[in-house]
């Protein structure tokens, strides 16, 4: 899909259709205002009909009969003007794309300098649309030879103005392309993500993770390195390969380095590390088979670490970025690990395992290990970690652990800045008591209350002193239902986070 910037008004611009917005409760203005005089009153008498309200999300296509350069007229909701951030400019986009798609249109044109945006700026406007047009026409349809959908939209105006062209192209124009070819970046990292949780898991096993890994790092100039079995035998990763030894599929420890030049000396080095689970089954602790398929998507965090390490290739801050991402099968077998075995994990801290379905804090006790031996900081891990965190706070929201207090409060700035949404959960001490264990150091499961916390208090264990944030992506990672932006299926979720980090933390250290 080719995105052009360009000048005009609305009735001057030949494309398939106009996506013009309206927010909820208000009287048209701005563009659907001087669409509707053009057109005889057709969009203000489908909003006093009540047939278009201008809830977030909502479309209403309306034919033009030839009144202007465009065949059709996209009405797009907003929502109501006390909630409108870019996040909901980025979801109505995706609502407007989906309708092009359903009407088989081939170019849209969205119009940037509209009052109906308030104070958002032209750029920030530019980058949230091109968002999502991308993730809204997103759809996985690799497996499917019959009813698939093929019709997507080939071009995508931005469009300024009106003004005089030399006038408008010196003050916005550069600007502009800018915000667009960042938002198609950010997009792009993120689709590339669900595409690999939407895998089934006898394609996406942890060696194809690491393929993937290897073909981002040299499309975009990255390092890349994939640890074997014997390898992580030497250093002593025995969490990690104590999950894996259940499965047939040898485990892979992926880490992407991106180097940021002379200007990321003396700046912090952060590591992001991505939970890599290709299927879980639960292991000996065998899952309920209702909706076991859905293990297939245990490996989001690390799809995540992917897919933001391949955006900030391309954005090129000045910071270096470790990416470390444990990738594993976790099966039962007569080789499974079993309730009741220790495990030594690399930083030599011995672990008692309860449950052998808490293997995702496993894996990550070696990668967080891994990345102090590195000296990264801060470290940031995302997984799919506890259903617990999911009954807390529904499918919605993310939630984040943390040990430091100001680097929780920059993730989740700029978490809220990309449109994810991320709560802070807490972190007590006194939680402690539940994963001590009598024979071992610490052990892997707390109990059934505060489950999510246990969880992330034993990932603390092996963060130790060093700044960390825990995302719980385990409800966010996929969702059940259709939004404006997203399909039903792998939501990518992270990816837009973690690179927003990246860039605050080059453009700042870290106090």
């Amino acid at each position: 899909m080719e995105f052009k910037v360009i000048i005009g008004r609305p009735e001057e611009v030949s494309a398939g259709a106009l996506v013009v917005f309206h927010l909820e409760e208000e009287a048209l203005q701005g563009v659907a205002l001087e669409v509707d005089r053009t057109l005889e009153g057709q969009l203000s008498q489908a909003v006093s009909s009540g047939e278009f309200k201008g809830e977030y999300g909502q479309v209403l296509p309306v034919h033009t009969f030839d009144r202007l350069g465009a065949g059709r007229v996209i009405l797009t909701g907003l929502g109501k003007a006390a909630d409108l951030k870019p996040d909901r400019v980025r979801g109505a986009t995706g609502a407007a794309c989906k309708a092009l798609r359903r009407a088989k249109l081939s170019s849209a044109a969205f119009f940037l300098e509209d009052p109906v945006f308030g104070t958002l700026d032209v750029g920030g406007l530019a980058q949230a649309m091109t968002e999502g047009a991308f993730l809204g026409l997103y759809d996985f349809q690799k497996y499917k030879t019959i009813d698939i959908e093929d019709s997507h939209p080939d071009e995508m105006l931005m469009v300024i103005g009106p003004g005089e062209p030399a006038e408008v192209e010196a003050a916005n124009l550069e600007a502009v392309r800018r915000s667009v070819a960042v938002g198609r970046c950010l997009a792009e990292a993120t689709n590339l993500a669900r595409d690999m949780v939407n895998e089934p898991a006898n394609a996406m096993t942890p060696t194809r993770m690491c393929e993937v890994a290897t073909q981002v790092a040299q499309e975009w100039g990255l390092e890349c390195t994939c640890l074997d079995r014997e390898q992580m035998a030497a250093m002593g990763m025995g969490a990690l390969l104590g999950v894996a030894q259940g499965s047939r599929q040898p485990p892979r420890f992926i880490v992407l380095r991106y180097r940021g030049g002379p200007e990321a000396e003396g700046k912090p080095h952060p590591g992001f590390l991505g939970k890599g689970v290709t299927f879980d089954s639960g292991g000996i602790s065998l899952k309920p088979a209702e909706r076991m398929e859905m293990m297939k998507g245990d490996m989001a965090g690390g799809a995540a670490v992917i897919g933001a390490l391949r955006a900030i290739a391309e954005l090129k801050p000045a910071i270096n970025v470790t990416g470390i991402v444990p990738a594993v099968e976790n099966l039962p077998s007569g080789e499974a690990s079993r309730p009741g075995d220790i495990l030594r994990a690399m930083s030599g801290k011995t672990i008692e395992v309860i449950s052998t379905d808490a293997e995702g804090r496993l894996i990550l006790a070696d990668a967080l290990a891994y990345a102090r031996r590195e000296k990264l900081s801060p470290l940031v891990d995302v997984a799919t970690l506890t259903g617990a965190c999911a009954i807390a706070l529904g499918p919605f929201y993310t939630g984040a652990f943390s040990n430091n207090q100001a680097l929780l409060d920059r993730l989740l700035r700029v978490a809220e800045e990309s449109g994810e949404r991320i709560w802070p959960m807490p972190i007590h001490e006194d939680f402690k008591e539940l994963i001590k264990s009598p024979v071992a150091d610490v052990k892997n499961v707390g109990g059934r209350e505060g489950g999510a916390i246990t969880a992330a208090l034993f990932l603390a264990e092996f963060a130790e002193d060093t700044p960390w944030v825990h995302l719980d992506i385990a409800a966010t990672s996929q969702s059940e239902t259709e939004r404006p932006d997203q399909p039903k299926g792998a939501t990518g979720v992270a990816v837009r986070t973690l690179v927003a980090l990246a860039l605050s933390l080059a453009e700042e250290r870290l106090a």
